[in-house]
């Protein structure tokens, strides 16, 4: 009867040790696993995606927290989605601007895609001009009302725009 209590007590300890390699084991991966979500995360945050204008408004919500890098023309400067709830930015501290749609001959606004820049940063482009060529880097960040809204992070010109008469002709 003693031989088969000392068994028993060597089944549970060993049973014992099972479990509790077993749980260290759990424990490790579960720890490791936030680290390796977050390095996927800001791996996939330095990603740019080059794109068009055009292709972030038909699908925002695939961009969604996603860097995006687009060439357009500019249009004007606006408070075009300033102080809006569901995507907050306020009129004290952004300013909106606007691009021309490239799917047009007309001079058409691309309204469905709200574009903020820091007012302090909008301060560095007083001097641009509708028709302008610009890059903007930027981070979409909602999809609210199923419009697409961008903090823009870098705009960089990268054509100016010949100058123009009162008369809409070329000087």
């Amino acid at each position: 009867m003693r031989y088969f209590k000392y068994i028993r007590s060597l089944m549970l300890a060993g049973l014992s040790a099972v479990i509790l390699t077993t749980s260290a084991v759990y424990i490790e991966q579960a720890e490791a696993q936030p680290t390796q979500t977050l390095q996927a995360a800001a791996s996939s945050t330095n990603k740019v995606y080059q794109v068009s204008p055009l292709m972030v408004v038909n699908a925002p919500s695939s961009y969604l927290n996603k860097t995006v890098l687009m060439k357009a023309k500019f249009d004007k400067f606006s408070t075009l989605g300033l102080d809006y709830k569901p995507a907050f930015r306020s009129s004290d501290d952004y300013i909106s601007f606007l691009i021309k749609r490239d799917d047009t001959t007309h001079d058409i606004p691309l309204s469905e895609m709200k574009l903020f820049l820091t007012r302090t940063e909008a301060e560095k482009f007083i001097d641009l001009k509708t028709n302008d060529e610009v890059e903007i880097k930027g981070v979409v960040f909602s999809d609210a009302l199923g419009d697409t809204w961008v903090d823009v992070k870098q705009l960089t010109i990268t054509k100016k725009a010949p100058d123009t008469d009162d008369n809409n002709g070329v000087k």
